[in-house]
């Protein structure tokens, strides 16, 4: 720390919470501590007011980044940046868990922070804001953040700095779902009606379907999807085919995952949640409900899913893999054929 002498007529003393700062240009951005013998303090939730006799006082200098914590008795701060940490992409994070609560105290910093990142020449600021600060949202809107996300416990907001098109990545553009082919050994497939569902298919005996969760496999959500309506275990083989939609639910894309499962279980217990009914039918009812032969993406669907069980077509079965990348274990789907020429599967599951 630095010592330094102030003539007390030169300086005004206010901060919030009981702090002290000095508040002169030239010391705008350091902190001081003072010996209490020569100085006393009064301290409210809007401020404090230090009191100096007329004379020269020895003061310690120092600076600080702040990071949420109440000041100690006798420091005497003034935030500047915003506790964070750099990206790959010479970027900023902000830690959510050392954001300042009063939206005032927030405000001064937040624009502080901006001017010395633009400085540093920092690009993308990502600013996560708790449920329980939801006040400092408006706020950040102010200084120019925009809306990125939002989940249950936060929202997330983002500043590109630089004057050129912004690099950041998009919110995320699609929702998976899954639906399970279960065909039993008497050639039934497994079917549900669903307790909610568009006028038009009310009646429709339709497989089991639902998204998968967050982090959650293709092969498991549907392992998952099949056991939550209808009870049914099963085991999964292969993903038959997948349909690309767009503009779908809050106007994102929409994956849907054609999986075959095998069952290793046949009692019904149906979710009264979402279910109406389910049944083992028999294959060829199933193709013959109207709702099905009528629709050209049901129809073809359905077709895969019967060409497969009779050997005739070969679906995608999972395989456990890691890239040097990344370095992380991943889920690649493929399938291998041994004879092109005929189509031939060389899956274990397809001699079921």
């Amino acid at each position: 720390m630095d010592l330094k002498v102030f003539d007390s007529k030169s300086v005004n003393l206010i901060g919030p919470n009981g702090m002290l700062s000095f508040c002169t240009s030239i010391y705008k951005t350091r902190f001081l501590k003072v010996s209490p013998l020569i100085c006393s303090c009064k301290g409210t939730s809007q401020g404090a007011v230090g009191l100096f006799g007329q004379g020269k006082y020895e003061v310690e200098t120092c600076s600080y980044r702040y990071d949420g914590s109440s000041a100690s008795a006798g420091l005497f701060r003034e935030p500047r940046v915003l506790d964070a940490f750099d990206d790959e992409y010479g970027g900023v994070v902000v830690n959510p868990e050392k954001l300042p609560s009063e939206t005032n105290v927030f405000a001064s910093i937040l624009r502080s922070s901006l001017s010395v990142w633009k400085k540093e020449g920092k690009k993308g600021i990502w600013l996560k804001l708790p449920v329980d600060k939801c006040d400092l949202v408006p706020i950040a809107v102010r200084e120019g953040f925009q809306y990125h996300h939002a989940e249950t416990g936060y929202v997330m907001l983002t500043y590109w700095i630089p004057n050129e098109p912004c690099m950041l990545p998009a919110n995320a553009s699609h929702q998976v779902g899954v639906g399970g082919f279960v065909m039993n050994d008497k050639n039934e497939v497994l079917v549900v009606q669903e307790k909610h569902c568009a006028p038009e298919l009310v009646g429709l005996w339709k497989l089991p379907t639902g998204f998968i969760l967050e982090s959650e496999e293709i092969y498991t959500g549907a392992v998952r999807e099949v056991k939550e309506e209808t009870g049914i275990d099963t085991e999964f083989l292969e993903v038959i085919a997948f349909r690309h939609a767009h503009n779908v639910a809050f106007e994102k894309s929409d994956l849907f995952f054609i999986c075959m499962l095998r069952p290793l279980s046949s009692e019904i217990k149906t979710d009264d949640l979402e279910v109406q009914a389910a049944k083992w039918m028999a294959l060829a009812e199933f193709v013959e409900q109207p709702l099905i032969k009528g629709d050209n993406m049901f129809k073809k669907m359905i077709d895969m899913c019967i060409a497969r069980t009779r050997k005739r077509y070969c679906g995608l079965s999972v395989h456990k893999v890691v890239s040097k990348f990344d370095n992380r274990l991943s889920s690649l789907y493929y399938n291998v054929v041994d004879d092109q020429r005929s189509g031939g599967c060389s899956h274990d599951s397809c001699s079921t």
